[in-house]
């Protein structure tokens, strides 16, 4: 079920806020989380119900894990479980990978399997590794079936995430039905839900339009089409991903369950570093706490520090994808983030205003020299990630390398109208028609500058959802801001697209 559709909007989530709140209303705490397991259990089965059987046998796998080592800690045990998820993950995900790496080095013929990928299935698992290596490291304690499960399977950051860890949920879980419902985290909330799906729908799949063509009509693009079809797709992937995360969050707070934040304004980054303090928060974290320092971390020296750096950003590559493509993407983001921790550990790096001594903060001309050099920096490092984004979006190692060398060798042209033709949003016609700019010679490529300069305004200048909401006024005009937005949004969810991040 995805949360851009009209049975999740008129159907699913009323029924599942009416009955969560009667229940509570009643002082059924545990009648309500079972409610909303079950509830979270339909929203994943109504995908296909193949998948409802895998994810219920990994809860009760899992769980069996967890009871066993919060008992008896075993390292063995431990390492039995963590096993037992990559190996159901490598079969679902990686095996076809394997079989086709294995007949392209050794010349086989191995045949595929064309297994079908269960949806959030590297999410759900991520979790739970993460619930029982915690039992067994003894951060756990002792919790019920029907709370595990919730943990699993609560539907906002079921299929896209984030990775959310014990300690952030489960007290939550505990307190239902012992605190109050407070109307402002319900509008606070369905605000969130509403900039998160306008930043899917009208925004992020509007990119996608012209980054599907793109992608698809490669050979007959110019030089120019290909540098916008790359910029395209990363503010796609932008407004999809936190579009998500917004719309996740939102739905937790009306339902008094504060998410984790996962995305953070991350083109506003103006180093690597920071880019991935931004990005994905929570697979970072995961990352961090459950490979990079097991490694050693930066315990061990200088050389194994960046080593294990590596080692996480090819992971991370490999969890995005089955791909050699996705691998790719992974190096391109460590060698940046080793060079980087390489550059600030020897010569110091550029801090941001909040980081900086008192002493250091001066005004005039070096004030303005250190905004310049701020912008300088976000603007290659937006270039940069554009620029390994293609490999995450390409089919293959090979379409991405054409999709980079027309960009920079391809011929130069007048920019594609087909191309252009996909921003050419009925809505916005009219009104160009009304100002009679449809007369102009480039009219067409009206909506494509003004959309694409929208977008780079809000992913790079403009407040996020989440600062937005914190310094909403609740007037009638806001009121009528967001009830246009969402009839807007519910008006275009007969061109329906998924998210992107379901793939993973």
């Amino acid at each position: 079920m995805l949360f851009n559709s009209y049975i999740f909007v008129f159907i699913f989530f009323p029924i599942c806020l009416l009955g969560y709140y009667g229940l509570l209303h009643y002082k059924q705490e545990k009648a309500a989380k079972l409610f909303l397991t079950v509830m979270s259990l339909w929203f994943y089965g109504y995908f296909n119900v193949s998948y409802l059987l895998i994810m219920v046998g990994s809860i009760l796998v899992n769980y069996f894990f967890h009871r066993v080592l919060s008992r008896n800690p075993k390292k063995q045990l431990m390492i039995l479980a963590v096993v037992c998820n990559l190996g159901v993950l490598f079969y679902f995900k990686y095996f076809d990978f394997f079989l086709a790496t294995v007949n392209s080095v050794f010349g086989t013929s191995l045949l595929l399997r064309g297994i079908l990928l269960p949806l959030g299935i590297s999410f759900f698992t991520f979790q739970q590794i993460s619930f029982v290596v915690d039992t067994y490291r003894g951060e756990i304690r002792d919790c019920g079936l029907i709370e595990y499960a919730l943990f699993v399977s609560f539907f906002p950051q079921l299929i896209a995430g984030p990775i959310v860890n014990h300690s952030e949920m489960l007290p939550q879980f505990d307190a239902i039905g012992h605190k109050p419902v407070l109307w402002e985290r319900i509008a606070e909330g369905m605000g969130l839900f509403i900039l998160g799906l306008a930043k899917k729908v009208l925004i992020a799949d509007t990119f996608g339009g012209g980054v599907d063509y793109g992608y698809a009509n490669l050979a007959q693009l110019g030089r120019i089409d290909a540098i916008l079809v790359i910029c395209f797709y990363t503010l796609q992937l932008y407004f999809d991903f936190s579009g998500y995360c917004d719309m996740a969050r939102g739905i937790g707070k009306m339902l008094g369950i504060e998410i984790p934040v996962n995305f953070n304004s991350p083109y506003k980054a103006t180093n690597i570093i920071d880019f991935w303090k931004r990005w994905h928060i929570t697979l970072n974290r995961f990352f961090m706490k459950y490979v990079y320092i097991p490694l050693g971390g930066n315990r061990k020296g200088a050389a194994r520090t960046y080593l294990n750096l590596l080692i996480v950003f090819l992971l991370s590559g490999l969890w995005h994808g089955a791909g050699w493509n996705y691998i790719v993407w992974g190096a391109l983001h460590g060698v940046l983030y080793v060079i980087t921790r390489f550059w600030q550990k020897r010569f110091g790096g550029i801090r941001s205003k909040s980081e900086r001594p008192e002493s250091c903060r001066e005004d005039g001309n070096r004030k303005y020299h250190a905004a310049d050099q701020k912008w300088v920096s976000r603007v290659m490092l937006f270039a940069y990630v554009s620029v390994a984004w293609v490999y995450f979006r390409a089919e293959s190692i090979r379409q991405a390398n054409q999709m980079l060398l027309t960009a920079i060798k391809g011929p130069v042209q007048k920019i594609s109208l087909d191309l252009a033709e996909c921003f050419q949003l009925d809505e916005f016609w009219y009104v160009i028609k009304i100002l009679h700019l449809d007369q102009m010679v480039y009219s067409r490529y009206i909506l494509m500058a003004v959309i694409l300069m929208a977008g780079l305004y809000l992913a790079m200048v403009g407040a996020n959802a989440t600062q937005r909401m914190e310094r909403m006024k609740y007037k009638p005009a806001s009121v009528v801001v967001f009830a246009v937005l969402m009839i807007w949004c519910v008006l275009t969810f007969s061109q329906v697209s998924t998210f992107l991040y379901f793939n993973f």
